[in-house]
């Protein structure tokens, strides 16, 4: 499953003047995304999620039996890619909403039942993500104010993952949780991607990626400036990619 093509990147340009960027991202595939703040690697992962137009080139996401080229955020979703945004509290909660609806915004045509929303449908599902991602929150119907940082982004993680998507996009994805909600997402991701899914994964620690990732691209002035993998990956050579200083 691991050999499968879910998303083909073709000659992508982030930035007047850069290098085109042409990836492929495998089904199973755990690819990072690292740099310096600023030279293109977030821009990169909104232009895959639909949230950003590059300046050419194609994104072209693959579901069993079709293929789609991504034009925008919600051509993206449809086409079974998931974002998950950086600044969970500017981007991604809804602070006067409840745990529950914050976890089912996106897919509450799911819960229906002969038109209506069932209730118990939704809560049935919010239990299984629940279990899944090990949610500590006193009650579904709790403000999700009330919960930890780790919480909330795991909530917000099964927000994406209830989308059932062939490809999780993930920006800086344990950004400010403690180290035990950490290490519980690093096994989902690992999961994820045994199970088939493929993850992009921006990270701000280099040892995160290094942990995480089969592979990682390096950006640097708005192109990849290396791609490393195997034996290669190592701290030294992501910096030494990151500042542009000879190997």
């Amino acid at each position: 499953m691991a050999d499968r093509s879910a998303l083909t990147v073709r000659d992508l340009v982030i930035a007047p003047g850069a290098s085109a960027v042409t990836q492929t991202i495998a089904s199973g595939e755990i690819v990072g995304l690292a740099g310096l703040d600023g030279h293109g690697q977030e821009l990169f992962l909104k232009m895959l999620a639909g949230l950003a137009p590059p300046l050419s080139g194609s994104i072209e996401s693959a579901v069993p039996g079709s293929s789609h080229k991504i034009t925008g955020f919600r051509g993206a979703v449809a086409s079974g890619i998931a974002y998950l945004p950086r600044d969970r509290r500017a981007n991604g909660i809804f602070p006067t909403q409840s745990v529950l609806d914050n976890f089912a915004v996106s897919t509450l045509s799911r819960d229906t039942r002969f038109g209506l929303i069932s209730p118990a449908a939704r809560k049935a599902r919010y239990d299984a993500y629940r279990e899944k991602l090990s949610i500590v929150a006193p009650r579904p119907d709790a403000p999700i104010t009330t919960l930890s940082g780790g919480n909330q982004q795991k909530v917000l993680l099964a927000r994406a993952l209830a989308l059932e998507p062939a490809i999780l996009l993930l920006n800086d994805p344990t950004r400010g949780v403690d180290v035990a909600t950490r290490h519980v997402l690093y096994d989902v991701f690992r999961g994820l991607a045994a199970d088939g899914m493929g993850l992009v994964i921006l990270s701000s620690e280099i040892e995160e990626i290094l942990l995480l990732c089969r592979r990682v691209l390096v950006f640097r002035e708005n192109e990849v400036a290396a791609e490393i993998s195997g034996e290669a990956m190592n701290t030294d050579s992501v910096i030494t990619a990151m500042f542009g200083r000879a190997a």
